[in-house]
């Protein structure tokens, strides 16, 4: 066979076939999910709740929602954390293309396109398309709603310490240091002065003080790491049946998990009243709907286990380690916190705190970590729930198409045949064994056949002596 070599200098056809176009086979990960949001008239939904944004006849043709709505699902699918990201892979990928409906003449959306369409739609239409996702999952069965775990992470903000500045003054952290050198008697402070000044600060970073001009929304926080940052606080509420996020909110980072509570419940009974709306999806949810509720220990405290016995909401709060407590004239908060110490001692209390680990816990992953937005790129809370809300239905649509697919993500997809594969060479390595000698085989063929030897008497399988 000859060697061909790459074509250097050559000019480009200033007419193509279109049969002679580039075409992809296609993913199945994504044909199947395009069938489902085609199935469920998805685009029409979009398009019919983002009308009031757009004109009627003028302008030009914006970006269509459905598409717009897709783009942000890639977003987590594939692991992209930023809007210009997710324009570079779309513009790359025959597959996504085919996905949001794109021929191989029609131009891609840009990341300013991108942003301009989030920009235009508000917060409340990524809530209702949040909740037209949940509502799938609630007529496939995987939304009961009656226990409901509350766990909460930190998201890096796309700002940086370095710019912060003071409240009262505006002036900048060095600028402010060097105004303490001064007034110290150092004239003409260096950075090593500076940084030994600072050193002996107590409480150098207080929210209360300083703030970042470019993202006030953003607080300094210590991340899980260990490492000090701005970030912002996102908080969920998990159906503890299935693990799908029944919903979603971006706070502040320095709000303790007891402040912040109740915004994510206030926010959950929204979405309790959107799923209930629909006929067929409020039949799958159970009878004792948010009846249950499931957190750690950085949740505990008499105020919300007394919201909770007020709600008659049974609470399964881990208990931290806090010695003798003086109950004077504390009579309510004291049978809230026994009956909840009470119910975690208890055979289901014990369950539902070892499946927290892994229905808490395990999202987070899912959708920071693997999913790319442990570290946003966007500034202010309404835009970065606006990304987050999509990004959370991605992670739900996946628990779908997990169920009826087998894999809730193309990576996921990818790694599922590739065991199929290893699993079917082992079993042929394994037939092909079965009828060697023993003494010709490998160490490692030896050892499995050694390990199944009882699978292999079951079945009345021997194997030739040497």
């Amino acid at each position: 066979m000859a060697m061909g070599k790459r074509r250097r200098g050559r000019q480009r056809d200033l007419w193509v076939e279109a049969q002679e176009l580039a075409k992809s086979p296609g993913h199945p990960f994504y044909q199947r999910l395009g069938q489902i949001l085609e199935e469920n008239s998805f685009d029409r939904f979009a398009e019919e709740q983002c009308q009031k944004f757009y004109a009627e006849t003028k302008g030009r043709p914006s970006l269509a929602p459905g598409v717009y709505f897709r783009v942000l699902l890639i977003g987590y699918f594939e692991g992209i954390d930023s809007e210009r990201g997710i324009a570079w892979r779309l513009a790359d990928s025959l597959t996504l293309r085919e996905f949001l409906g794109y021929k191989m003449t029609d131009s891609t959306p840009v990341h300013s396109t991108i942003s301009r369409t989030r920009q235009r739609i508000d917060v409340e239409t990524h809530e209702l398309v949040f909740g037209w996702f949940l509502q799938i999952l609630a007529k496939a069965g995987l939304v009961k709603g009656k226990t409901i775990g509350v766990d909460a992470t930190t998201l890096e903000a796309n700002a940086a310490l370095r710019s912060i500045v003071r409240r009262d003054s505006g002036e900048s952290y060095e600028e402010f240091l060097i105004r303490l050198a001064k007034a110290s008697g150092i004239e003409t402070p260096t950075r090593e002065d500076l940084a030994r000044l600072d050193r002996k600060r107590q409480k150098k970073g207080s929210n209360d003080d300083w703030t970042n001009p470019n993202d006030p929304d953003a607080k300094i926080t210590k991340m899980k790491d260990g490492r000090t940052r701005l970030a912002h606080k996102a908080e969920h509420a998990i159906d503890m049946d299935s693990g799908a996020i029944l919903a979603a909110t971006v706070q502040p980072a320095d709000r303790g998990d007891c402040q912040s509570l109740g915004e994510t419940l206030d926010e959950l009974t929204l979405v309790f009243e959107d799923i209930l709306a629909d006929s067929e999806a409020a039949e799958a949810l159970d009878e004792d709907l948010f009846s249950e509720l499931v957190t750690d220990k950085g949740y505990h405290s008499n105020a919300t286990l007394l919201y909770a016995q007020q709600a008659e909401l049974r609470t399964y709060v881990s208990e931290p380690k806090r010695g003798r407590r003086n109950w004077k004239g504390k009579q309510e908060a004291k049978e809230a916190v026994y009956g909840n110490r009470r119910r975690i001692r208890g055979s289901r209390g014990r369950r539902l705190l070892r499946k927290r680990g892994e229905l808490l816990e395990r999202p987070n992953a899912h959708c920071y970590d693997a999913g790319g937005m442990r570290r946003v790129h966007l500034r202010g809370h309404e835009n970065i729930r606006k990304r987050l809300l999509i990004h959370l239905g991605g992670f739900n649509l996946g628990l779908l198409m997990r169920a009826l697919f087998g894999a809730g993500t193309p990576r996921g997809l990818r790694a599922l045949v590739s065991a199929l594969n290893s699993l079917v060479q082992h079993l042929q390595q394994a037939l092909q064994a079965l009828r060697m000698p023993r003494t010709l085989l490998p160490t490692t063929i030896r050892s499995v056949i050694n390990f199944s030897f009882p699978i292999r008497a079951r079945l009345q399988i021997s194997v030739p002596a040497a």
